[in-house]
């Protein structure tokens, strides 16, 4: 059987602002229930302020739903207690993870020292080999963000979230700011990376031909609500919500 690593279970998250009869509220997430296996990578799709990267963040760890649970291996999700390490993410711009300051190889080494303890340097074989498994040369590592190309920065932040070898990565909008040649690379490294290690992804995205690309599975958001989930080429061959079938015909 396979394990599911994450399950939003009937999840709601709501946003609340002002007083009184100037009170507002927002359902970004509205009685949502998920889930990703280890090895899979579920995609989620939906225009903007559908509620995709609510769920990111709620599926993270970053936010506390208004409502319903959230597993983490079986268990209630509680990101203060054994998942250091266990649960990252890769987001659109790797400059927002890389410090400019600090050497290739520092940053990577950071997650996997908090996680473990000891001084960044004491994990130089681990990041070397990192290096190595996202297809960047060794010497990589002492040069600093700036002197990097976009593709391979998007590289150190795909290897910086893989160096504590975690069962659940966040994708979010991960290829969406790289050149159409080198998006393709980055694809193919996710990839490749989830069969060697059988991580879970979600994968979030605007771009439906990425999406298709990496995911097992598609789930369609529109107004804080999952309007259809299915295995990725039925969804594409034969979606079934309307609104499924405007996304696609918007390709």
């Amino acid at each position: 059987m396979i394990e599911n690593v994450l399950e939003l279970d009937q999840v709601s998250t709501v946003f609340r602002s002002g007083w009184g009869r100037g009170r507002r509220e927002l359902t970004a997430m509205d009685d949502i229930t998920l889930s990703v296996p280890a090895g899979e990578t579920l995609g989620l799709v939906g225009e903007s302020g559908s509620g995709k990267t609510t769920t990111g963040s709620v599926a993270l760890g970053l936010r506390r739903p208004t409502s319903g649970t959230v597993r983490f291996l079986g268990r209630p999700f509680d990101r203060r207690r054994g998942t250091a390490g266990q649960i990252q993410a890769v987001f659109q711009n790797p400059n927002w993870s890389l410090n400019p300051r600090l050497t290739v190889g520092a940053s990577i080494a950071e997650p996997l020292s908090a996680a473990e303890g000891g001084s960044l340097s004491s994990h130089e074989d681990a990041v070397l080999t990192m290096l190595d498994e996202v297809g960047l040369h060794r010497s990589v590592a002492e040069r600093h963000p700036h002197e990097l190309s976009g593709g391979q920065r998007q590289r150190v932040a795909v290897a910086r979230a893989l160096i504590t070898r975690p069962r659940f990565i966040v994708f979010d909008e991960a290829v969406s700011a790289l050149d159409v040649s080198v998006q393709a690379q980055v694809l193919n490294l996710i990839k490749d990376l989830q069969a060697q290690n059988g991580f879970a992804a979600l994968f979030i995205s605007h771009d439906l031909g990425a999406v298709r690309y990496v995911s097992h599975r598609i789930a369609v958001m529109r107004l804080g609500e999952i309007v259809e989930l299915a295995e990725t080429e039925r969804f594409y061959d034969a979606p079934e919500h309307d609104y499924s079938r405007r996304l696609l015909e918007g390709m």
